[in-house]
């Protein structure tokens, strides 16, 4: 398997792109066209997901892309926590 040479071919940094598009149609649903500052921070914590895989990867050392990865898993659980609050808990 060759090695990867650019963050735009990992998986999971084409998935967390992904992820912030699917926020993006999500916070415009009619429901929280009120809910400003969640939708801001939803927006905010979804691309955040993306850019740390990024300046992980091109940090170039594997403990620093590892770092980068964990805060990137914290802003998904960011982004899960917002949208769950903002679809009324699950129900």
């Amino acid at each position: 398997m060759p090695a990867i040479k650019n963050f735009y071919d990992l998986d999971c940094w084409k998935e967390s792109k992904d992820i912030y598009l699917a926020m993006r149609k999500f916070i415009g649903q009619d429901a929280i066209k009120k809910e400003y500052y969640l939708k801001d921070q939803l927006l905010r914590a979804s691309l955040s997901i993306s850019n740390n895989i990024a300046e992980g990867f091109e940090r170039g050392g594997k403990k620093e892309f590892r770092r980068f990865l964990i805060i990137a898993n914290g802003s998904a659980a960011e982004v899960k926590k917002h949208a769950f609050i903002i679809d009324g808990g699950g129900k």
